[in-house]
């Protein structure tokens, strides 16, 4: 892929973003500030996602093996 494509591609998706969000239509500084919370609000999701999901997997995990008859790993 070249360069050119790349950066198309990336404004593309930007205008996209645009659109779906209607920041379009914002003044320079609203758009700066529209667009730190959302990267804010993106980053903090994405940060509990990764910190707190394995965890609940685990023990969801745990819990069903509990209920269908799996021995308990303390059990040896």
């Amino acid at each position: 892929m070249d360069v050119k494509r790349v950066k198309d591609f990336i404004y593309w998706l930007y205008y996209q973003y645009l659109l779906v969000t209607c920041s379009y239509v914002l003044e320079p500084w609203e758009q700066s500030m529209f667009h730190t919370i959302t990267v804010t609000v993106v980053a903090m999701v994405v940060y509990t996602a990764y910190v707190f999901v394995p965890i609940h997997v685990r023990l969801a995990l745990e819990f069903f093996s509990q209920i269908f008859g799996a021995q308990p790993d303390s059990a040896v």
